[in-house]
């Protein structure tokens, strides 16, 4: 495999029966827990979660931090087609390559989405779901009327993104912008520039509002009442619909709950998973 040249840790690869190869990062042993990062540009799971999983090792879980396809040091094929059964099938795949029969899957924004796909189509293979501002409980159009989403399509369609124009989109994600750090802008950045045009175009996640009563394993969401990427009126869907669902909503907080509130958000998964 390629190592690209990219500021982020190397870990491992698995080789997926479709031919594309996911990197990811390990840490820790114990109860499995898969990390799903989200969509936005320059993405990866060690640029989403490198304040969180290490915690989540030291509590006694063994955490894989996954980089999707299309992010991070991940293959990135330019003639797939970026939907949601996409994603679920190379997730699915994944667990098979690594021998992952059950796990905890954590998802933010489009891994959010992800992890719902997943235990929707693959009920047997998810434990519990740890959610953040999941996508795919709103109408494409909802999304994309967002502040956020509407500075991330048109800053990423004027070409390659430098630190410049990563800042622009990635201080949306945030309530309080000064939180923001340069390593984490370059980071975004070097992948950026090696992302196909196509994974924005045709990434094409349904709404699971209705399928929602389906799902049978205990979720633990948090949303940000300041979220300029997903509308916080989802989080509703999920109490309504879900049979065993809790929110945490936080105020001054963006899309990132995970990095505006890193130790509540560890510390209630941790909670969680520890004692249900």
């Amino acid at each position: 495999m390629d190592h690209l040249d990219l500021p982020l840790p190397i870990g491992q690869y698995a080789e997926l029966e479709n031919g594309l190869t996911l990197h990811y990062l390990e840490a820790g042993e114990g109860p499995v827990v898969i990390w799903l990062h989200g969509s936005g540009p320059g993405a990866s799971g060690f640029s989403n979660f490198k304040t969180n999983y290490p915690i989540f090792a030291e509590a006694g879980f063994r955490n894989i931090v996954l980089d999707l396809p299309g992010f991070g040091r991940s293959s990135k094929p330019e003639d797939a087609y970026y939907n949601l059964d996409f994603f679920v099938e190379c997730l699915n795949q994944f667990l098979q390559a690594t021998g992952i029969e059950r796990c905890t899957l954590l998802g933010n924004s489009l891994g959010g989405a992800i992890a719902l796909g997943q235990a929707l189509a693959h009920p047997d293979t998810v434990e519990r779901l740890v959610l953040m501002a999941p996508g795919g409980v709103e109408e494409r159009e909802t999304y994309f009327q967002m502040e956020g989403i509407v500075r991330m399509v048109e800053v990423f369609g004027q070409g390659p993104m430098g630190v410049e124009e990563m800042r622009q989109v990635m201080q949306l994600q945030l309530y309080d912008a000064s939180q923001l750090d340069e390593e984490l802008l370059k980071e975004r950045a070097a992948v950026a520039v090696l992302q196909p045009a196509n994974l924005f175009s045709t990434m094409m996640v349904p709404n699971m509002t209705e399928r929602l009563s389906e799902l049978r394993c205990p979720i633990l969401g948090f949303w940000g009442s300041n979220d300029r990427f997903n509308p916080v009126e989802g989080v509703f869907k999920f109490m309504d619909n879900a049979p065993e669902a809790r929110f945490t909503v936080l105020n001054r907080c963006g899309h990132w709950v995970q990095v505006e509130h890193t130790d509540l958000f560890n510390r209630t998964c941790i909670d969680f998973m520890q004692q249900g």
